[in-house]
């Protein structure tokens, strides 16, 4: 008899199916540290060519970084979600060489939507932006063909 997948196998699996199609988080530097039902971790190292006429690193790619997370998290049931909106306050400015880290955490989820919330620091933890996300996820369309879709219990 076969044992179903573990919810943290689907995320694993989830992530993996996401990652393979990812071009822009790749393209970016980007890597996945942890992932987990609702849940996701990920880096990403502030290069030269991500700085802004400041010398900061540009507001969107934190974003772009939080945004990734986000993404990860709340696809981590099998699920295809997209973003129906999301909310960005950035706190402090990131550096060349700074390496940030945003950490994605499932706050709801009832039906089709669900909200996250995302924390990027860079690595002396310090807090460099708050992010909260809003997903829709379209039912029926799962990432992993085969696998178990929606919340586990």
């Amino acid at each position: 008899m076969n044992t179903p997948p573990t919810p943290q196998q689907i995320a694993e699996a989830s992530r993996d199916a996401m990652w393979r199609d990812d071009r822009a988080s790749r393209m970016l530097g980007m890597q996945v540290v942890a992932i987990g039902p609702g849940s996701a971790t990920l880096t990403m190292t502030v290069r030269e060519d991500m700085l802004n006429g400041h010398d900061i690193c540009h507001g969107g790619l934190v974003t772009t970084l939080a945004d990734s997370a986000f993404a990860f998290a709340c696809n981590a049931y099998n699920e295809v979600s997209v973003a129906a909106g999301f909310d960005v306050n950035l706190v402090a400015p990131a550096h060349l060489g700074d390496v940030l880290t945003a950490r994605a955490h499932e706050k709801a989820k009832s039906g089709r939507t669900g909200v996250y919330d995302i924390e990027v620091d860079n690595q002396r933890g310090q807090r460099i932006a708050v992010f909260r996300g809003r997903s829709y996820t379209i039912k029926g369309k799962p990432l992993v063909e085969g696998l178990p879709v929606g919340k586990q219990k």
